[in-house]
């Protein structure tokens, strides 16, 4: 998308612009939008806007929230042992397992136009799911010295508990929190099970986004895949078999940045004119020290974004005025903005010549959203080429310049 602000002027035109996601395999899709929030101006990250199950919709949001994770769930996914689960067994891949990539991984994501890249981190922060064993034993088969409740509502280490368990006579839902790194969590019935079935895996993960405000306006697409079963990234042991081989998660990062300036009415007219006016040179000869303006703006910016310049008469490296007879004049014109957006080096950009060759101006960086913050354009003619233009009597001297705010680096 591309946005342009105009301002046409006698003197100086002004314009802004902005340029400014065997067995089978299945995929999830997440989503993140980046949009500055003005009533936020320091909150700078991407929203995850994937829709979540109900484990952290319903049950417990307040710890997904704090914890920062979300929740997705796939009821098509099932996980069925090929051997009966024997009581008390010794190793724990010969029954009800769970290990989860819960490592931070990387994966890079693509600007769709341009080909930039950008890191997105992700782990998998929890598992449950839904599971159903013969009846007798049912659910009871599992009590280990207390009740089976406790088995499942109180998470095995290295898991974490939520205390979710809602259950039947012979079934029953779960869910489990995985630290960072955690190894395989299981449990072990006290009675035989000839068989268990798992369904409706539901799972929780967290991110870690790149800064948005380092990136193009666009979409970034990325994808990773985790393997599923024995020895899998996800896998449930020996015994149980899932149905599908695979998952990737297709990442899709919308970056919408503002670039926007406005100028005051009538600030499209630069007239430039010495300190305290013209009453020193007509009243006492006195040739000014200089001739200027400074005029102000109002910048929105979330982006990184470069300024060049455009000359109706070009001087040199920057614009000039004209008078009838066709003698001309350079003008500087430099660049100061408002706190928080700053030069490559991190430093605040304090009247920094604008230049056609585009030289100091060729990228500014936002240390955080900048909302409606007043900057300002320094139009000066110095004291040398001021007292050239006095030898014309009676002329007027004109020209225009196009600053332009550009997204497109």
């Amino acid at each position: 998308m591309k946005r342009i602000h105009t301002l046409t002027t006698p003197l100086v035109g002004i314009t802004a612009a902005l340029l400014l996601g065997a067995m089978p395999a299945w995929s999830e899709e997440i989503t993140a939008r980046f949009r500055p929030d003005p009533s936020n101006p320091l909150v700078n990250r991407f929203e995850n806007t994937t829709p979540i199950s109900s484990i952290c919709a319903a049950h417990i949001p307040a710890r997904c929230k704090q914890l920062g994770i979300f929740s997705l769930r796939d009821e098509s996914f099932t996980s069925a042992t090929i051997a009966p689960i024997v009581a008390n067994h010794e190793d724990e891949r010969q029954g009800f397992m769970v290990k989860v990539p819960s490592d931070w991984r990387d994966l890079q994501v693509t600007h769709a136009r341009t080909g930039e890249t950008e890191t997105v981190q992700l782990r998998i922060a929890g598992i449950g799911g839904y599971w159903v064993v013969p009846r007798p034993p049912g659910v009871s088969g599992w009590a280990q010295e207390g009740t089976w409740q406790a088995q499942w509502m109180r998470a095995p280490a290295p898991c974490d508990s939520t205390s979710h368990l809602a259950a039947g006579t012979a079934n029953a839902s779960f869910f489990w929190l995985t630290p960072e790194n955690a190894g395989a969590c299981s449990r072990k019935p006290s009675q035989d099970m000839a068989y268990m079935r798992m369904s409706t895996m539901e799972y929780a993960y967290e991110l870690r986004t790149p800064n948005p405000l380092g990136m193009s306006s666009g979409v970034y697409t990325g994808s990773i895949t985790y393997s599923m079963g024995p020895g899998g990234d996800y896998d449930f042991g020996d015994v149980m078999i899932p149905s599908k081989s695979a998952i990737t998660f297709n990442f899709t990062l919308s970056v919408e940045h503002e670039l926007r300036v406005e100028v005051p009415p009538g600030g499209n007219r630069v007239e430039l004119i010495p300190q305290g006016g013209w009453q020193a040179w007509l009243n006492q000869g006195r040739v000014p020290v200089r001739l200027f303006r400074d005029q102000a703006f109002l910048i929105a910016s979330s982006s990184r974004f470069k300024m060049t310049l455009e000359c109706g008469q070009v001087m040199d490296n920057t614009c000039g005025l004209q008078n009838e007879a066709g003698h001309q004049v350079p003008v500087d014109i430099k660049v100061s903005l408002p706190h928080g957006l700053n030069d490559p080096s991190g430093q605040a950009v304090n009247r920094v010549p604008l230049l056609l060759d585009g030289s100091r101006t060729e990228l500014f960086q936002p240390g955080f959203y900048v909302d409606r913050k007043p900057g300002t354009l320094h139009f000066e003619v110095d004291k040398e080429q001021v007292a050239s233009m006095l030898e014309q009597a009676g002329s007027t001297y004109r020209g225009t310049a196009t600053v332009i705010w550009d997204t497109e680096i």
